[in-house]
């Protein structure tokens, strides 16, 4: 058997950071679990009022909207900051960070995603709103939605300086309860509107207006709570005081000698790189909706919008957080001394921290390894209950369920590579960033050649998911190597194969597969659902299916526990005093 990396080396190294981390991970599951429980109730009768062509609008083109506006505005900004802050910056110490020159700097900072928001939103929508297609553009308010959307975009972009302060000293609570309360009112607020449309003699004339007043409702929820908070923050760069002019020389460029008076420079440029290879990630990840629009028409596009929302879920309740909070920890882990910062050459770094560092990310890999194989087994198997239980009857003859069976596979990529490139934005270096820039154009043009190539071998709108699948695999095997190199050159021992599942769990899970697939029950349970419907999920045989289901993945996790879970988590810090 493999040893197993511990979780908890090291406790006294990172003064409770590691704790900090796993608290507020948990707190941002929370918030994803309960937000995600709460709004899934009213997202069921919310799609039920909708039509396909009104939901693929919302959920594909504004939602790419929205999210180009936000990533190219504030990503880089937002990954620059987490490596900058002070490492002794927490809500326990907040009271005297004004002392500290380097704050001012990083705060000024956290003001520039609001300038960048300005021409960023301005050019979007007009490209938008020239590109497109004739059948989006006439229906009802759709300008008034589109503006509304972009109006909400900027409205959040004035939540980042207490968005990166709050994750800068770790105050989880801060973010959970903001950005909780604001999934909360924005769904309430499109379900309102779209039951009140739904009582009109035209029901749908609004459909589109009711998703851009709950995402307003969201932006602007989020603000206020952030202020109540943490109080008003400042929205735009003031002039440094203690930034003296002898600080430069007369061979400082131009650019150099205003930046230096508002910015701490080496953090500007990391940001200002970070943000320009943003664009890149940004059509890797919206890659699909870009496509789509293009390519599938507007029922077509509802169709897989609802069936990445359903299976996203798993994403954004587990693996989001995960990878934000991996963020934080390995940033704030392997921050280097404040002299050596942001070398294009690296810089030295602590050998204990180094070690923890490899562990916990071999950890997590294993984790969600072990993970990805309980979703493959059970999933496959039980996606047809799914469907008959929560699919509303107007998107079945969409692509959505062949959509969400290959979203089955894409789930373990999108979780790996997530704490992976985590991982890679926490400790790259300027020089990195742009070498890994040069790869994601690559990564990019696998990922078209993907999607075309299945598309005309009439893979339909699935095409997506598995170009997407690809394009993700190539992306963790760059990460993973680097990772791998990183570890080497600073001579700290490093084992991916420790992160494998072992063959004990592995036996188990394909056991438990082909009981639960292969067996009579199984096949009667499917004929029950396909002949009666919603009606039949409470039948004894498709009860007994979902008892034998949950019987094996009890034996599957037990196995991982007995195996590998506990080896994992045996000297994990996880006292709370």
């Amino acid at each position: 058997m493999n040893q197993q990396p511990s979780l908890g080396r090291s406790k006294d190294k990172d003064g409770g950071l590691f704790k900090r981390s796993f608290t507020s991970l948990f707190s941002l599951m929370g918030l994803q679990l309960g937000s995600r429980l709460l709004t899934f109730v009213l997202n069921q009768a919310l799609l039920r009022l909708a039509s396909p062509q009104a939901y693929g609008t919302v959920a594909i083109q504004f939602e790419l909207i929205l999210s180009t506006i936000l990533f190219l505005s504030r990503e880089g900004v937002r990954n620059a900051l987490l490596r900058a802050w002070p490492r002794n910056t927490t809500i326990h110490t907040q009271g005297s960070i004004s002392n500290d020159d380097h704050v001012p700097a990083l705060t000024n900072l956290s003001a520039l995603p609001i300038i960048l928001g300005l021409p960023v939103s301005l050019a979007t929508a007009v490209v938008y709103a020239t590109l497109a297609s004739r059948n989006v553009r006439h229906q009802p308010y759709f300008h008034v939605a589109l503006s509304a959307y972009v109006f909400a975009a900027l409205s959040e972009l004035f939540s980042e300086p207490m968005h990166n302060r709050a994750m800068g000293e770790v105050r989880t609570g801060a973010r959970v309860r903001a950005e909780g309360l604001g999934i909360t009112c924005k769904t309430l607020v499109t379900y309102l509107i779209l039951l009140y449309d739904s009582t009109r003699p035209e029901s749908g004339e609004f459909a589109l207006v009711a998703f851009a007043l709950g995402q307003l409702a969201y932006s602007g929820t989020v603000f206020f709570s952030y202020v109540y908070q943490m109080g008003y923050p400042t929205f735009w760069p003031t002039r440094l005081a203690t930034r003296q002019s002898s600080r430069v020389t007369a061979s400082r460029s131009t650019f150099y000698l205003i930046a230096s008076q508002y910015f701490d420079v080496s953090s500007l440029y990391l940001s200002l790189t970070m943000t320009g290879q943003s664009l890149v990630k940004h059509i890797l990840t919206e890659g699909d909706k870009i496509i789509l629009s293009w390519l599938s028409p507007l029922d077509g596009q509802g169709g897989y919008a609802i069936a990445v929302n359903y299976g996203s879920l798993v994403a954004r309740i587990v693996f989001q957080p995960l990878e934000e909070i991996c963020r934080v920890y390995f940033s704030r882990i392997l921050c280097p001394p404040a002299q050596a910062k942001f070398t294009s050459t690296g810089a030295q770094f602590d050998g204990q921290s180094l070690g923890q560092a490899s562990d916990i990310l071999v950890s997590l890999v294993s984790i969600q390894l072990a993970c990805s194989v309980l979703v493959i087994v059970f999933a496959t198997v039980y996606l047809p209950i799914f469907l008959h239980l929560f699919l509303p009857s107007q998107y079945s003859s969409t692509s959505a369920p062949e959509v969400l069976a290959a979203w089955i596979w894409y789930i373990p990529a999108l979780a790996i590579n997530g704490v992976l490139e985590a991982f890679f934005s926490s400790i790259a270096t300027s020089q990195d960033l742009r070498r890994q820039s040069r790869w994601l154009v690559g990564f990019s043009v696998v990922f078209i050649l993907s999607a075309i190539g299945f598309y005309a071998s009439g893979f339909g709108d699935v095409s997506l998911v598995y170009a997407n699948i690809i394009n993700l695999a190539a992306r963790i095997i760059y990460a993973a190597q680097y990772a791998s190199v990183f570890f080497n050159r600073n001579k700290t021992a490093h084992r991916w194969n420790a992160s494998m599942p072992t063959w004990q769990f592995l036996l188990t899970a394909m056991l438990s597969y082909l009981v639960i697939s292969m067996t009579k029950i199984h096949h009667q349970a499917v004929i029950l659902l396909q002949e009666g419907g919603r009606g039949a999920i409470l039948s004894a045989v498709v009860i007994s299916h979902l008892a034998q289901g949950v019987g094996m993945g009890l034996c599957c996790i037990a196995t991982w526990w007995l195996t590998s879970g506990r080896y994992l988590v045996k000297r994990a810090p996880v006292k709370t005093d």
